[in-house]
């Protein structure tokens, strides 16, 4: 190894979860070391451009058990109402502490905190900052309150260090030459996001490949939910691409803009009673019927009624703009996208998951808050709440001697080999197979794609563990979307269309089994 450190705790990945555990496990005393693949600011959280729903209880006829029951609704039955009832309760004082650590959100002119409604909310109740740049914000404020962190850019987590009883005591690391380290600790935490590059276009950056998924997995963790992958809706259409394509947010339609076909008629209306601003997976369904019933290739955003469009969205008037479309005067093409991944790691209501010493929070963690389908602008709020909780459960852990630490070992040299494919064939055969409608054969076929392009390697350098991640999560993603024989949220089986209340009303775990293969079994049953 080039290097060995040590650490109380290390958080693997700078978004709002990583940081906000980050600086509240510092300020609790813990010897605090941030790992990032790639540039502090370059994960999804600065990209989100709705807001963070949260009830503060400034807005008439609006309440927390109101924003409980539209994510219980738009879950599809899988969230776990603990859960959701538990982490919204305490949303409005995880975004006073935002506040307090710097980030500033639009006003209203009444001097409150200005609202928007997005898909799936029955209240005006998503605050936002920069009008549609609220990740920046958090983001921004984040880095700026962690500046006297430790944080080591451009180091990617390639698996985590145990014991011989299996508890997680640190992380082996790869820089961005491709040296090893080592960083020790009792306690780690994941906050590495989704897995949107797993799909050919997507709104994720470039680094969200699964890696904390696939860490935790090869740690002995479970993960849950896989196989709902988020949809955005509404992602501008510039002609066939890939790689992250710009998000145009669920705010415009909350604003008043409204769904096209190409013949310029609406085509939500009767779909769902909120329409246009139904939740996600309906609106992503219905668009996607309705590409495939013109044989077009997107439909249109009409926000031409909307007043001061580029004052409100100026991130989605200059994408707009760049690519040579006015929304002031024309509709705005719009297609779904791979967006957010509603399951990961499976953790308790603190962050644990099932391996001592490994944390989870953010996106890449399960905590039952989403279900089959995430409530808009529900994503920041998590990673602000969990992101504390996370940090909270790892101050009030019994410390692990330094002895344990020292006798966990380097990893096994040479590194292990593990199943690895081509990211395109990845990529190809997920978009082709499990994206908004999906079947038995294609998911087989798409199965069958990646076996047939796998082989073992060893990663050595930040490429071959993204890669490596992608193939374990493309493996896991089809296993349990090929297993759930029914349509609910995210997932719809164009061959069950309809959803099973009575046998399959259950989230599904995927765990490895001896040969480091992912296997679905059936978890609890979820309470109505």
């Amino acid at each position: 190894m080039s290097w060995e450190a040590e650490a109380d705790l290390v958080v693997v990945g700078s978004g709002v979860a990583g940081l906000t555990a980050a600086l509240d496990a510092a300020a609790a005393g813990l010897r605090v070391v941030v790992v990032t693949k790639d540039a502090v600011d370059a994960g999804s959280t600065r990209w989100a451009q709705g807001g963070v729903a949260v009830v503060v209880g400034d807005v008439p006829g609006d309440s927390v058990e109101a924003h409980v029951a539209d994510t219980l609704d738009a879950g599809g039955g899988l969230c776990d109402p603990a859960a959701v009832a538990s982490i919204i309760a305490d949303g409005p004082a995880a975004v006073a502490r935002l506040r307090e650590r710097g980030a500033v959100f639009d006003p209203a002119p009444d001097g409150r905190l200005a609202r928007t409604r997005e898909g799936g909310h029955s209240a005006f109740r998503v605050v936002h900052a920069g009008g549609d740049a609220t990740g920046a914000e958090v983001e921004r404020a984040l880095v700026s309150a962690a500046g006297g962190l430790p944080l080591l850019t451009g180091h990617v987590a390639v698996d985590a260090l145990r014991t011989p009883d299996g508890r997680v005591t640190g992380l082996a690391l790869l820089d961005d030459d491709g040296r090893p380290g080592v960083l020790r600790a009792p306690a780690v935490l994941l906050a590495t996001g989704g897995y949107g590059q797993l799909y050919s276009s997507t709104t994720n950056p470039e680094t969200a490949t699964g890696d904390g998924v696939a860490l935790a997995l090869r740690a002995g963790a479970s993960a849950a939910d896989l196989e709902f992958v988020q949809f955005h809706p509404t992602v501008l259409y510039t002609g066939p691409a890939v790689g992250r394509r710009p998000l145009v947010t669920e705010a415009v339609r909350g604003e008043g803009a409204v769904l096209l076909d190409r013949a310029g008629r609406r085509f939500m209306t009767g779909v769902h009673p909120l329409a246009d601003l139904a939740p996600r997976d309906v609106v992503a369904a219905a668009i996607t019927r309705r590409l495939a019933e013109t044989g077009t290739a997107c439909v249109y955003l009409d926000a031409r009624p909307l007043d001061g469009f580029a004052t409100r969205f100026p991130t989605v008037y200059a994408a707009c703009r760049a690519a040579g479309i006015d929304p002031v005067r024309e509709p705005i093409p719009v297609t779904p996208a791979a967006h957010y991944a509603c399951g990961g790691i499976v953790t308790d209501g603190h962050g644990r998951t099932a391996v001592p010493g490994l944390w989870a929070a953010g996106e890449v963690a399960r905590t039952g808050l989403h279900g089959a389908n995430r409530l808009a602008s529900n994503s920041l709020l998590e990673g602000l709440v969990m992101g504390a909780r996370a940090a909270a459960s790892v101050v009030q852990e019994s410390h692990v001697p330094a002895t344990t630490l020292r006798e966990s070992g380097f990893p096994a040299t040479p590194a292990p080999a593990v199943p690895l494919a081509d990211r395109t064939t990845v990529q190809r055969a997920m978009t082709s197979a499990a994206g908004v409608g999906r079947d038995g054969a294609g998911l087989a076929a798409a199965s069958d794609a990646v076996e047939a392009a796998t082989a073992l390697a060893v990663p050595i350098d930040r490429a071959g563990v993204e890669d490596a991640a992608l193939t374990l999560l493309a493996q896991a993603v089809l296993a349990a979307a090929g297993t759930r024989t029914e349509s609910r949220g995210c997932h719809v089986r164009t061959d069950f269309p309809t959803r099973d209340d009575v046998w399959q009303r259950a989230s599904l775990e995927v765990a490895l089994d001896e040969a480091g293969r992912p296997v679905v079994r059936t978890g609890k049953a979820v309470a109505a």
